[in-house]
C-alpha cells in the first residue's frame, strides 16, 4: 500500500440531507481552503449532484469538490457513485465523480475500519460498495476510454488483486493516454520496477513525472541516478523537477542534502521550500539522536545506518 503524509482535518456535521437556503457560490468554493467551505456545503454538493436538471457546470463542481475529507459521507459517496455508473451521465461528469472518489478509497485503506470509526467518514459497507462498483463499470469495455481511466486512477488507491492486469495491459496497449494512467497506477501497485525505469527515460514529460513520483514513493535505488540528473538539470521543466526533488528525499535520505543544497538557495521560492522539506523528511531521527532508538548496551554496537523508515 502507497503511503502519503497528510493531516487529519476535523469534520463538522455536514451530512444531513435537508434543502439549502442559503446561496453557495460553488465557483468561489475552487479557490477557498476546504476548511473555510461554508458548513452546509456537502448538503449543496448532494442537492446538485442528485439533480440531473442542474447547470453542467455546477454539477462538475459539486463533483470535483465532494470528495473533499472535510465533507465526505456515505449520502455523497454514493451519489457519486451513482453517476460514475450512469450511462446517460456526460462522460466528463462521470470520470470526474470517479477521480473524486480516490481521495477517500486511499484514506479508508490507510486507516481501517476497526479502530476509531471518526477516522474514517464512511461506512465499510460504502467503502466496499465503491470498490466493487468501479470494479464492475471499469469492466464494461463500452465505458468510455476517459471514465474509465479515471477509474482505474481513482481505485488504485485502494490497490486489490485486479489491477496489476489492468496496469499491465494498459501499460502495454501503445496508446499514450492508457500509458500514462498506467505510470500513474504504479505508484500505487508494486510490482513495476521495470517498466518505471523505463517511463523514466520516456520523451514524455507527463509520463516520466508519474514514473519519478511512483520510483519516488517505491524509494526504488535503481532510478536514483536518472532523478538525480533530472534535478540537477536546469532545463528540468518545473513540474518535473519539483517532482525529481521529492523522490530525491525518499530513495536515498543520506544523499539528499548534498544532492539538493543548491536548489534550497534557489531564486524561485516553490523549488527552494521544496527542497528544504525534502531535505528536512530525509533526515532520519538517528542521526540527531541516536539514544532515542538504542539501549544503553546496544549503542555501541548498533548505530544504526541513518535510513528513514518508510511505510508503504
Amino acid at each position: 500500500m502507497a503511503n502519503s503524509n497528510r493531516q487529519r482535518v476535523k469534520r463538522g456535521s455536514h451530512g444531513g440531507i435537508h434543502r439549502v437556503h442559503r446561496r453557495i457560490d460553488l465557483s468561489a468554493l475552487l479557490d477557498t481552503p476546504p476548511w473555510d467551505w461554508p458548513p452546509e456545503a456537502a448538503t449543496k454538493f448532494l442537492e446538485i449532484l442528485r439533480n440531473p436538471e442542474a447547470p453542467g457546470s455546477d454539477r462538475l463542481i459539486a463533483a470535483r469538490l465532494a470528495g473533499d475529507y472535510t465533507v465526505i459521507n456515505d449520502p455523497l459517496s454514493d451519489a457519486l457513485l451513482g453517476i460514475v455508473s450512469g450511462a446517460d451521465q456526460p462522460d466528463k461528469l462521470r470520470a470526474t465523480a470517479a477521480i473524486a472518489l480516490g481521495p477517500i478509497l486511499d484514506h479508508a485503506g490507510t486507516f481501517g475500519f476497526e479502530d476509531d470509526p471518526e477516522d474514517v467518514p464512511i461506512t465499510e459497507d460504502t467503502f466496499n460498495r465503491i470498490r466493487s462498483t468501479l470494479r464492475e463499470v471499469y469492466s464494461e469495455q463500452s465505458v468510455p476510454k476517459e471514465v474509465r481511466r479515471r477509474i482505474l486512477e481513482a481505485s488504485v488507491r485502494s490497490p486489490e488483486d485486479w489491477h496489476r492486469e489492468a496496469i499491465s495491459h494498459a501499460h502495454s496497449s501503445g496508446d499514450r493516454e492508457w500509458m500514462l494512467t498506467a505510470v500513474f497506477a504504479m505508484r500505487y501497485v508494486r510490482g513495476f520496477d521495470r517498466q518505471i525505469l523505463e517511463a523514466l527515460k520516456s520523451e514524455d514529460r507527463e509520463i516520466q513525472r508519474e514514473a519519478v513520483h511512483a520510483a519516488g514513493n517505491w524509494e526504488l535505488d535503481a532510478a536514483w541516478r536518472d532523478i538525480v540528473a533530472l534535478a540537477e538539470n536546469e532545463s528540468t521543466p518545473k513540474p518535473l523537477l519539483l517532482a525529481a526533488i521529492g523522490a530525491v528525499g525518499s530513495i536515498r535520505p543520506r544523499e539528499a542534502e548534498e544532492a539538493l543544497f543548491e536548489l534550497t538557495d534557489s531564486d524561485d521560492e516553490e523549488i527552494a521550500e521544496a527542497a528544504e522539506e525534502a531535505v528536512a523528511m530525509a533526515r532520519s531521527p538517528s542521526e540527531d539522536d541516536s539514544d532515542a532508538f538504542f539501549d544503553d548496551d546496544e549503542e555501541e554496537e548498533d548505530e544504526g545506518d541513518g535510513s528513514a523508515g518508510w511505510i508503504h
